[in-house]
């Protein structure tokens, strides 16, 4: 199967797919009560290469397929670390193409450009993450008391 490019686009308040953008990482990451939670974040989300929270959309043509979110924080106890990978989605009927490994790369090269040296995030995935370069790091709570694995990934 031959990987087709598919374009990642930072979204935020100057986007074109803005609002677009917000209701696709509410559906993918929220619930019917955190919209505006999604919306404030997104809407205010700087554009310049060091400031943190980013958002991300992998598009093909118009068409909305993935999107991962560089942040300060991924809502979970270790707030020394940043910055967090989080919100990874592929669509599924576009999965198993190495869309997700072309978004990582992605978030590597935003990071770098931030002048990040290590990448963070959290998962309850077992092995995604380790077949594609990341380390265990440690564990951390979520704010609902859970436990999460911390992964890390240097960008160097």
């Amino acid at each position: 199967m031959q990987l087709k490019k598919m374009n990642i686009e930072l979204i935020n308040k100057e986007s074109n797919f803005l609002e677009k953008g917000i209701e696709y990482f509410w559906k993918q990451w929220g619930n019917e009560s955190n919209f505006d939670f999604y919306k404030d974040c997104i809407e205010n989300s700087p554009s310049d290469d060091k400031s943190l929270p980013k958002f991300y959309l992998m598009l093909d043509g118009d068409k909305i397929i993935g999107s991962y979110a560089l942040l300060t924080n991924d809502l979970i106890s270790r707030q020394d670390l940043l910055p967090w990978f989080a919100c990874l989605f592929i669509d599924e009927s576009y999965r198993n193409q190495g869309l997700a490994n072309e978004m990582i790369k992605h978030s590597i090269d935003e990071s770098r450009k931030g002048g990040f040296d290590t990448l963070y995030l959290s998962t309850e995935l077992n092995h995604f993450y380790e077949k594609k370069g990341w380390n265990y790091y440690s564990k951390g709570y979520t704010a609902f008391g859970d436990r999460i694995k911390i992964y890390s990934k240097k960008l160097n």
